[in-house]
């Protein structure tokens, strides 16, 4: 059985996105995934390399003023050299955001990936998930509690530290790193089949 490998891409201001890369991290390691984390912020040569032989590459990011970080759009114009390539072409893509809103334009940051994984012809993993959180039996401890279909949002108190990112949101996070190992694998099983 082939190990599918996943790279988490992200940037965190503040450490409550380094808590969610933490989560998929955990997730994807948990359904057998080979997992690499990289802060795009601080990416070497040898981890470009890492993303390269990736199965699947998973962005994150925190949602500042209705889009991704200024460094994430960093990283996300230094993969133009992999795109003239097709170096990502058909790898799996994901994404994960968080902003002290509970809507904070979250959308606008996993369209914004979206994009750029379609950009380099990736398959995009949506998060697969019913939204949480709505009715009046429901919590606020639900998975999915905010409601995205585009891949896991989350929402941290702009006045408490990492330590303050909700627990749902984390098991969110995690739900979408087993996804993306689980369909990363299915992939690499009809790429050896056929």
């Amino acid at each position: 059985m082939t190990t599918p490998v996943v790279s988490i891409a992200y940037h965190s201001g503040f450490g409550h996105t380094a808590v969610l890369a933490e989560a998929v991290r955990a997730g994807a390691a948990d359904a057998g995934a080979e997992v690499h984390l990289i802060k795009v912020d601080e990416i070497t040569d040898a981890q470009w390399e890492t993303l390269d032989r990736s199965d699947a590459i998973v962005f994150g990011s925190p949602t500042y003023m209705g889009t991704a970080s200024g460094a994430f759009h960093v990283f996300a114009e230094a993969t133009s050299q992999r795109w003239f390539g097709r170096a990502w072409q058909d790898k799996l893509a994901a994404g994960f955001t968080n902003s002290a809103s509970k809507s904070g334009d979250k959308l606008h940051t996993l369209q914004f990936f979206q994009t750029l994984a379609a950009q380099h012809g990736m398959h995009w993993v949506s998060l697969g998930l019913l939204p949480g959180w709505n009715s009046s039996t429901a919590s606020e401890n639900d998975l999915n509690r905010l409601g995205f279909f585009a891949g896991a949002g989350a929402q941290s108190d702009n006045d408490q530290g990492p330590e303050g990112v909700h627990k749902a949101d984390i098991a969110t996070a995690e739900h979408l790193g087993r996804r993306v190992a689980r369909t990363a694998r299915t992939f690499a099983l009809g790429r050896a089949v056929a």
